[in-house]
């Protein structure tokens, strides 16, 4: 007879993502880095900007020429020239004077400030009106304002987005390392799971865990490997595995966690080469059954049959761990739980972290999380969820109007 399983703490569970390697690093075109996760620190080798440039069309002057300078009382200055766009001006601003410019464009030698073209006239070609004053520096980008020469501006274990992109490519990189996205293996385990183009007999259900966990995997950075339905047969799990192995970075099975006599699922990844079995048994529910094992330097996870369980356990357990083998930082994890007001009591067992899926409802300018309760294998009930809340292992329940974190999905 099959042990029952001792469940272990989540923070300790999380903490073995840490023992797992990342996975390595490949050379990609800038054009193609958005969403992937930078595998060097950049440095930059200039000045950004690397001359003093406008912010705003108008006349480059010395700011001490314009102060005083008023509606009714305005000052007046000498044209010196115009600055040609992506040029150097070869010419200089003395006190009295100004030039044409820009947004853009180059300061002149001599020039500290922008005066906005909506606060000149022009009273011939040689002579301008200016109606306000400015302050040295305004209306302009210093040298090195935006990014100093010799600073790290990007860390290892960032994950890129656009605004990153466009700066790497103000610093010229045509080209930057990342680490490769990692693959992820995802079986389906069971007598009863038939695949979706087929009508399911008596007894049974279409393949939903694969689909779910293979866009969860891609949401988390990862490449999922689908391997298909393996029936409940230890020999045919251990061949799919063993394949598994050597084709992904990570395993992830649906079905076959818990304590059932044809639940090959522990059996099977003890099984594979130097492997041990790190945790049966998760004090969250829904969940609790949970598997992580490890074969080698892979993490192998057995997950709930169930869609809801299996869904809640990748959000909460199994994404940290892709994270980490893809190189995501830790100070660069984007977790968003905005806050909201709980909208009835809900009651939980002391001993167990309790993830409630809600859905997020403004009322009179309140956020609201409304629980959305239903079993464990109803998928439709995440598909009402905007996130999960979660409910402390030492709580009896939350009241009513309790300020509550949701994580949304």
């Amino acid at each position: 007879m099959k042990e029952f399983f001792k469940v272990t703490d989540l923070e300790q569970v999380l903490a073995y993502a840490s023992d797992f390697p990342r996975v390595g690093t490949e050379e990609i075109l800038l054009e193609k880095a958005a969403g992937r996760v930078l595998a060097e620190n950049i440095v930059s080798n200039v000045d950004l900007p690397d001359f003093v440039r406008a912010t705003m069309d108008g006349y480059a002057v010395k700011a001490s020429s314009t102060f005083g300078s008023t509606e009714g009382n305005p000052g007046y200055l000498s044209i010196k020239g115009a600055v040609e766009m992506g040029e150097s001006p070869l010419f200089s601003i003395a006190p009295g004077e100004a030039a044409n410019i820009a947004t853009g464009g180059m300061l002149p030698h001599g020039a500290d400030s922008v005066v906005m073209i909506e606060h000149t006239e022009a009273i011939d070609d040689a002579t301008i009106e200016v109606y306000k004053s400015v302050a040295p520096g305004q209306n302009v980008l210093e040298k090195g304002e935006d990014v100093r020469q010799g600073e790290t501006i990007l860390a290892c274990g960032r994950k890129l987005r656009s605004q990153e992109t466009g700066l790497l490519a103000a610093l010229g990189k045509e080209a930057i390392s990342v680490y490769r996205r990692p693959v992820i293996a995802v079986i389906s385990t069971g007598d009863e799971i038939v695949p979706v183009n087929e009508i399911p007999g008596p007894g049974q259900i279409r393949d939903i865990n694969t689909y779910t966990l293979a866009n969860l995997v891609r949401a988390a950075g990862g490449v999922p490997l689908p391997l298909g339905i393996v029936r409940d047969n230890f020999n045919d799990l251990l061949e799919t595995c063993t394949k598994a192995l050597a084709q992904s970075d990570m395993m992830l099975i649906s079905g076959g966690s818990s304590v059932g006599t044809r639940d090959f699922t522990i059996e099977v990844l003890a099984a594979l080469p130097d492997a041990g079995i790190l945790v049966h048994g998760i004090s969250i529910s829904p969940g609790k059954p949970t598997i992580l094992a490890r074969s080698r330097n892979q993490a192998l996870w057995g997950l709930p049959g169930h869609v809801v369980s299996a869904m809640v356990v990748f959000e909460i357990v199994v994404r940290p761990f892709i994270e980490h083998i893809a190189g995501l930082s830790a100070q660069h994890k984007k977790v968003v739980k905005p806050s909201a007001m709980l909208s009835r009591n809900l009651s939980s067992a002391q001993g167990r972290i309790d993830y409630v899926r809600v859905r997020l409802v403004e009322k009179e300018g309140v956020l609201w999380a409304e629980p959305i309760l239903g079993k464990s294998g109803l998928i439709r009930t995440m598909v009402q969820a905007d996130g999960l809340i979660e409910i402390n292992i030492n709580s009896e329940g939350l009241d009513k109007g309790t300020e509550v974190e949701v994580l949304l999905l």
